[in-house]
C-alpha cells in the first residue's frame, strides 16, 4: 500500500525486500510512466522533457555515438550523471539504466582496453585431445587425422566415425571471467550500468557477419565461458534463488545481457537477422544451450535477436520469449529488444508501428530498444493497452521487472559515478591481462616445412614486416571499436603488430615495415624472414556477411610474393577461417590465426619469438573454401583445412616456457 501523505515511500527504503519496493512503486505509478519505464532511448533524442517530464526508464548509446570525438571517461561519467539528474527530477525520481555495447572491453570509448572479440577467447582453451606433444612438421597429416576422426568402424568398408573433441574447463573459463570483472570497472568509471554482453550465438556459419562475436561452434564451448556473466555482475551466493536477477557492487559490477535470445548464429546461409531452420530439439541443443547457465549464474537482462525461427520472428515469438525463456528456463529479469527489432516486424519497416509495438510487448518483450521515436512508442503503447489490445497485466509485469533490475542495481541509493574509479581505464594491470588473452587465444596451424620454423629468433640481422594489418590498430580491434563497424588506423590507443615486434627484437636487428613490398625489396632485402600480417577490414552485423571468404586486399598474392623469396611467417588477423589455397599454405613456413586480437599486440609477439608457447586451439571448423560451408565438427563427411580442435606447439612440455 502507498505510504500516508509525508511519509518516506517504501520504494525509498534501501533496508526494504527488492519484491516490496518493487510493488510499492508499480502502485504509484500512471499508465504513462509504466509505459516511459518500458523505453530505451538513443543519448541524442535525451531531452529534459524525455528524462524529466515523461521519465523515459533507459538510455544507450549507438556504436560510435560518443559525447565527442575522442571523449575522455570523465566526459562519459559526466553525460551520464546530467542524464540522471533529469531523471531523478522526475515526479517519481526513478534513475536510469544506461546501457552500452561493451563486447570486447569498454570498446566505445577511447584509450580503453580492447580484448580481444569472442572467437579469439573461445580458442583459448586446453582440450583434452590437444595436439599438446611436441612434433615435427611431418606429423601434421597424422594430428589431423586424430583430431577428425576414430579408427575405421568397418575395416571393409573403410567407414569413419566423426570425432569430438571433448574440453577440460580450465583456465580459459576464469581468463574470461576475469575480462568480465575489468570490462564491468571500465564501463562503471564511466557512469554507465548496463552492459549489453555477452553475445552468447553458437555461429554455425561463418558467413554470418557476427562469426566473431560467438565463442565457438560448439554450444559447449560457449556454455563454458558463460562466466563473464559472473565478471560482469559479480559472484552470486550459494543460496541465491535460481533465475533471479543479481549484481554483487553497486561499485566494481555492471549488470549483464545475455544475446540474442536465440538461434541467431544458426540461420540459413549465415544471413544475419535471417532465418533459423531447425527442429525444436535443435534449437535446444545448440542455440539455447548457453542461456541456462547464464540464467543461473543470475543475470540480469536478456536481449532478443533480430532472427526468426522456422519463419517467426523472435521479436514476435510468445513461445520463445514467454513460454521458454520465462517459463521452462526460470527468467526472472527483463527482455530488451535490440535496436529497432520492434520495428522489423512489417514492411516497410516500422511503417505500422502501432503493430509492431502490440505484437512484440505481447509476446514478452518488456523494454524496447526503440531508440529514436520515443514519442510516438509512449503514444502507441498507452493507447493499445486503454483499447485492450495489450492487457494491464503485461505492463504490469514488463515494469516489474524492469523495476527489479533497478532496484537490484542499485540505482536508487547510487544513481552517480564514482570519480574515484576513472584512472582504471586502460590502465596497466587491465592492459596486462588483455595481453595474456592474446597470447592464449593464438592457434598455431603450421610451424615449418621439414623442421620447426618458430619461434623465431630476437636477434636475426634483419627481418620484413608486411602486410595491410601489420600497423594497424583499427584492423587489429575489428568492428564494435570506437565506431560501429569499426576503422582504419590508430583509432584507440594500443600496440600494433609491428610496434610489438620492434619492441621484441634486439636492438641490433633491422626491422623494415613495407605494407606492399615490391620484388625489388624482396628479392634485395637480404632478409632472415618476413613477417606477414594479413586479414579482413572491420566490420559489423550484416555488413560482414559475405559469400566468399577470401583473404582481403589481395592477401594470397602478396604472401605468395613473399614467401617465394623470403622464410615467411603469415599472422591471419580476422573474425571467422578465412581461405588459405593449399599453394599458398604449402609454401609458408608457419601459420597462426591471431582472430580480433585488440589493443594489445605484445600477446602475439610474447608466442612468435618463445617467450610463451601457444596454447590455444580452433573453436571453430577452419574450412578449405567456401563451398564447403557450413561445415561444423560431427558432420557427415567431415573435411575441413584444419578441424575444430586443432593447434600446435612449439615446446615439449618439458622444455617449454608456458
Amino acid at each position: 500500500m502507498a505510504a500516508a501523505q509525508g511519509e518516506r515511500p517504501l520504494y525509498k527504503d534501501a533496508s526494504a525486500p527488492v519484491e516490496a519496493r518493487v510493488r510499492d512503486l508499480l502502485g504509484r505509478m500512471t499508465l504513462r510512466e509504466k509505459a516511459a519505464q518500458m523505453a530505451q532511448i538513443e543519448r541524442t533524442v535525451v531531452s529534459p522533457r524525455a528524462l524529466a517530464e515523461l521519465a523515459a526508464g533507459s538510455v544507450l548509446n549507438a556504436g560510435g555515438s560518443a559525447p565527442h570525438d575522442r571523449a575522455s571517461p570523465a566526459d562519459w561519467a559526466r553525460m551520464v550523471d546530467d542524464m540522471q539528474r533529469l531523471a531523478l527530477s522526475s515526479r517519481l525520481a526513478v534513475p536510469i539504466l544506461y546501457g552500452t555495447d561493451a563486447v570486447h572491453g569498454h570498446n566505445n570509448v577511447f584509450g580503453a582496453t580492447v580484448f580481444p572479440h569472442n572467437v579469439g577467447l573461445g580458442a583459448s582453451r586446453y582440450p583434452l585431445a590437444h595436439l599438446s606433444l611436441y612434433m615435427t612438421p611431418v606429423d601434421h597429416a597424422a594430428a589431423l587425422a586424430a583430431l577428425c576422426f576414430r579408427p575405421p568402424l568397418d575395416k571393409k568398408k573403410g567407414a569413419y566415425e566423426p570425432h569430438r573433441v571433448d574440453f577440460l574447463p580450465s583456465r580459459d573459463a576464469e581468463l574470461v571471467r576475469k575480462i568480465g570483472e575489468a570490462t564491468a570497472l571500465e564501463v562503471r568509471a564511466t557512469g554507465i550500468h548496463w552492459a549489453f554482453a555477452p553475445c552468447v550465438a553458437v555461429c554455425r556459419d561463418p558467413r554470418w557477419g557476427r562469426c566473431y562475436e560467438s565463442y565457438s561452434e560448439d554450444p559447449e564451448i560457449v556454455r563454458s565461458l558463460t562466466t563473464i556473466v559472473t565478471g560482469l555482475q559479480g559472484q552470486t551466493p550459494a543460496d541465491h534463488p535460481h533465475g533471479y536477477p543479481f549484481l554483487a557492487s553497486v561499485r566494481d559490477n555492471v549488470l549483464a545481457c545475455a544475446k540474442h535470445f536465440v538461434g541467431d548464429g544458426g540461420t540459413d546461409k549465415g544471413v544475419n537477422e535471417g532465418n533459423a531452420i531447425c527442429s525444436t530439439e535443435d534449437l535446444e541443443r545448440i542455440h539455447t544451450k548457453p542461456y541456462p547457465d547464464c540464467i543461473a549464474q543470475g543475470v540480469a537482462t536478456v536481449m532478443a535477436s533480430y532472427s526468426q525461427w522456422n519463419g517467426e520472428p523472435l521479436h514476435a515469438s510468445r513461445h520463445l520469449l514467454t513460454d521458454v525463456l520465462k517459463g521452462k528456463l526460470g527468467f526472472e529479469g527483463f527482455v530488451v529488444s535490440d535496436w529497432e527489432g520492434i520495428d522489423r516486424l512489417c514492411e516497410p519497416r516500422g511503417s505500422d508501428y502501432r503493430y509492431c509495438v502490440a505484437q512484440s510487448v505481447n509476446a514478452g518483450m518488456d523494454m524496447i530498444m526503440i531508440p529514436h521515436r520515443f514519442e510516438k512508442f509512449l503514444e502507441d503503447l498507452v493507447f493499445l493497452v486503454e483499447t485492450g489490445e495489450i492487457p494491464m497485466s503485461r505492463i504490469d509485469d514488463a515494469v516489474e521487472r524492469i523495476l527489479r533490475v533497478k532496484f537490484i542495481s542499485g540505482v536508487f541509493e547510487h544513481p552517480f559515478s564514482d570519480p574515484s574509479l576513472l584512472d582504471v581505464v586502460g590502465c596497466k594491470e587491465h592492459r596486462l591481462l588483455a595481453r595474456e588473452a592474446v597470447r592464449k587465444s593464438l592457434v598455431l596451424l603450421k610451424n615449418g616445412k621439414k623442421q620447426n620454423f618458430l619461434p623465431l629468433a630476437k636477434n636475426a640481422k634483419r627481418i620484413l614486416v608486411a602486410g595491410t594489418h601489420a600497423d594497424n590498430i583499427g584492423y587489429q580491434c575489428g568492428g564494435w571499436t570506437i565506431a560501429w563497424h569499426g576503422d582504419s588506423g590508430k583509432i584507440t590507443l594500443g600496440t600494433s603488430i609491428l610496434e610489438a615486434i620492434q619492441e621484441s627484437v634486439s636492438v641490433e636487428t633491422e626491422v623494415v615495415y613495407e605494407e606492399c613490398p615490391t620484388e625489388a625489396i624482396i628479392e634485395s632485402g637480404e632478409f632472415s624472414y618476413a613477417i606477414v600480417a594479413v586479414g579482413e577490414v572491420p566490420y559489423a552485423e550484416g555488413l560482414g556477411d559475405r559469400t566468399g571468404l577470401s583473404i582481403p586486399f589481395n592477401g594470397s598474392d602478396l604472401i605468395t610474393r613473399v614467401a617465394s623469396k623470403v622464410p615467411t611467417l603469415v599472422v591471419v588477423v580476422s573474425g571467422r577461417p578465412l581461405v588459405i589455397e593449399p599453394q599458398v599454405l604449402e609454401k609458408i613456413d608457419a601459420l597462426v590465426a591471431a582472430w580480433l586480437p585488440g589493443s594489445e599486440g605484445m600477446g602475439i609477439t610474447d608466442c612468435l619469438f618463445g617467450d610463451h608457447d601457444f596454447v590455444g586451439t580452433l573453436p571453430v571448423s577452419w574450412f578449405r573454401s567456401s563451398d564447403q560451408l557450413p561445415i561444423n565438427v560431427g558432420d557427415a563427411n567431415y573435411d575441413p583445412l584444419f578441424p575444430f580442435g586443432y593447434g600446435l606447439k612449439m615446446f615439449r612440455s618439458d622444455e617449454g616456457l608456458a
